[in-house]
């Protein structure tokens, strides 16, 4: 290890530039003998070796958040994982999260890969995740990315940044904004498999047909009237899990659609997303 001295000021500044621990820092430095370029890819191979050493690890914690634009008219979510609650529930790393939420906004790429290839601070968000790595010590890495375009988007985030939804509304006004709200926690609470019935996919509807058939079975009811029985038994899948024909929690003796449909006659939900951790 270099004898060059190191200063405090130097240490601070390569922690505000990194956003490495003080001893990680002080001992960057000193080895890259008091180059920043040096001391910074030092920490970045730091990362790269035990983001490789961790890669098998369940990263199952970590930070939710979603963002609109001013004009409400975008919106995304993005889910960072660690590996504990005590680092999910870190300020600078919600800080990163939600610079992560920012650039994601801004650019608006239509992949989650194409996210981690943005630019972030000269190199690319992905390097800079394995960069954070290396900072803090365990498994980071972009679980989720969801974006959504609408006449109007609004945003919820559930939990203390557990989970997060964003709703995209087929009208924008100002008046909107609480029943988009409304419906956000709808989806939160709860967590439709899809829009509608033409959302569902085909293997899930499959499915709950198969389940239908063999429980009329096992009731007695005869074979010719299996399929018949299992597909009314379809509808109130539907209704239970599609966000439009769910019961509005508020208030159950009307439906999402039926809520929103008194607000206003042309007011709808054209798609939603929702991530959470797990």
């Amino acid at each position: 290890m270099s004898d060059v001295k190191i200063s405090a000021s130097d240490v601070k500044k390569l922690r505000d530039m990194t956003g490495a621990g003080m001893m990680d820092c002080k001992k960057a430095l000193k080895e890259s003998n008091g180059d920043f370029d040096a001391a910074i890819e030092y920490l970045r191979l730091k990362g790269q070796k035990l983001s490789a050493k961790r890669a098998d690890r369940d990263a199952k914690e970590g930070v939710v958040l979603a963002k609109v634009s001013d004009d409400a008219s975008k919106g995304v979510i993005v889910r960072l994982s660690c590996e504990t609650d005590f680092v999910a529930k870190n300020d600078d790393f919600v800080e990163f999260t939600d610079k992560i939420a920012q650039l994601a906004l801004t650019k608006f790429p239509e992949t989650k890969e194409e996210l981690l290839n943005e630019d972030f601070g000269g190199i690319t968000l992905g390097e800079k995740i394995i960069e954070q790595t290396g900072v803090i010590g365990e498994k980071v890495e972009l679980a989720d990315y969801e974006r959504l375009e609408a006449p109007m988007v609004v945003s919820y985030v559930h939990m203390g940044n557990r989970a997060g939804v964003i709703v995209g509304l087929s009208k924008a006004s100002d008046s909107y904004v609480d029943a988009g709200r409304d419906v956000a926690m709808q989806v939160a609470a709860m967590n439709p498999v899809a829009l509608n019935e033409e959302g569902v996919p085909t293997d899930v509807i499959e499915k709950e047909i198969e389940i239908g058939m063999e429980l009329a079975r096992n009731e007695g009811k005869p074979e010719a009237m299996l399929e018949k029985i299992a597909k009314g038994k379809l509808n109130k899948f539907f209704k239970e899990n599609t966000l439009l024909n769910q019961a509005f929690v508020k208030n159950n003796k009307q439906s999402i659609a039926e809520f929103l449909n008194g607000i206003d006659s042309d007011l709808t939900v054209t798609d939603f997303k929702h991530v959470k951790l797990g």
